[in-house]
């Protein structure tokens, strides 16, 4: 399998079958929006392919996992014809990259070695086990910038820590370390930022050399649930999400960011 075509994803595939994506923009904190996102959706389809690979890990370059959505390039987008495009196509893409995601066969394991927000938040989650740095930060900030959490907060979330915390965390944009969603049931494990990555290379071997159909079929089963939740919510989240991008407090959240500023909502 040739990964030569990925520009802002780094692909390594070892001598142990372990397959290491790395979302590699780290001047822009890995923000998985933007040129990032087709190449997000698409990888899991090209490592499906690799008979190679028995185990995944996803992680970021420098200090971030990933900072989640362009702030600033949506305040660039404010009342642009792009921004209407982007409105019509983000649903049909944001429900692929997760049902790319789930459909992925080798075991996926997220090594969150630095922060985690927004839709950095929901790539983290939507993987099959977690790995998290201590100190890192991790939440789906959707709301503070205006924005319905729809682009699979809403999906994952409640499945993890169930309703009545989703909504804390959700309604809230509530920011928490790694050790405290670990405590939450969040993720799976915390460990020092030194030790995520080790931590999930030995759950990715540990996982290769297990009988592959057992571990492949057992994740497509636990699934199933993912899956269903994902197709009762991702469309209409998504939508509603779309409406929030045109709203006044919106465009005050990605001014205010850009204007290093605190934002002042007027519920409009």
């Amino acid at each position: 399998m040739d990964y030569a075509q990925y520009q802002y994803l780094k692909i390594d595939v070892d001598a142990d079958g372990i397959c290491t994506v790395t979302m590699n923009r780290p001047e822009a904190m890995n923000a998985a929006g933007g040129p990032m996102h087709p190449e997000l959706e698409r990888i899991w389809l090209d490592i499906n392919e690799d008979p190679r690979v028995k185990a995944v890990i996803l992680t970021g370059a420098g200090r971030a996992f990933s900072a989640g959505g362009d702030l600033k390039g949506m305040a660039q987008r404010l009342g642009t014809p792009e921004n209407l495009k982007h409105g019509m196509e983000a649903p049909a893409r944001t429900r692929r990259l997760w049902q790319n995601m789930l459909e992925l066969q080798p075991p996926l394991i997220a090594a969150i070695n630095g922060d985690a927000m927004g839709l950095g938040c929901t790539l983290a989650l939507f993987c099959d086990i977690t790995v998290i740095s201590q100190e890192a930060r991790i939440g789906d900030t959707h709301v503070k910038v205006g924005l319905v959490a729809g682009d699979g907060g809403a999906v994952i979330v409640p499945l993890l820590v169930g309703a009545a915390k989703a909504r804390d965390l959700l309604m809230r944009g509530r920011v928490l370390t790694g050790q405290e969603a670990c405590d939450i049931g969040l993720v799976c494990h915390a460990r020092p930022k030194d030790q995520v990555l080790e931590e999930a290379r030995a759950i990715a071997l540990e996982l290769a050399a297990l009988p592959k159909y057992a571990v492949a079929w057992t994740k497509l089963s636990v699934n199933k649930a993912v899956k269903e939740r994902l197709n009762m919510v991702i469309d209409a989240s998504m939508a509603l999400e779309m409406l929030t991008m045109n709203s006044g407090d919106h465009a005050e959240a990605v001014r205010a960011f850009v204007d290093k500023r605190k934002p002042v909502f007027k519920g409009d």
